[in-house]
């Protein structure tokens, strides 16, 4: 089980530029390493991120098996209108979380 910590102020004026927080919780196994056995132990990672604001994608990344644990990512937006935002985190073995926030522009 996963979990996605989001973090969006619940209210922004209309131009103002918002900090967007998230985090998800998975512990990332780049795939290089070996078992104490020797056994290769297979690359489980979170790939891509993406979020959308009011349905258009304002920021998305690929990631790669160097990024840790439990990737944390910030990012800023201008607040243009009230609505929702999407949170979508993709990975390995059907890795798959969504979460969402509100926002009221005033």
């Amino acid at each position: 089980m996963s979990n996605a910590l989001v973090t969006v102020p619940k209210t922004a004026r209309r131009g103002e530029v918002i900090e967007i927080k998230t985090l998800v919780s998975h512990n990332m196994e780049t795939g290089y390493r070996r078992s104490e056995r020797g056994v290769a132990i297979p690359r489980d990672i979170v790939r891509t991120f993406s979020c959308t604001y009011n349905g258009v994608e304002i920021f998305s990344a690929e990631l790669h098996p160097a990024i840790s644990a439990n990737p944390y990512i910030s990012f800023s937006t201008v607040a243009t209108e009230s609505g929702t935002l999407a949170f979508s985190w993709l990975g390995d073995n059907g890795f798959a979380v969504s979460s969402s926030a509100t926002i009221t522009v005033t």
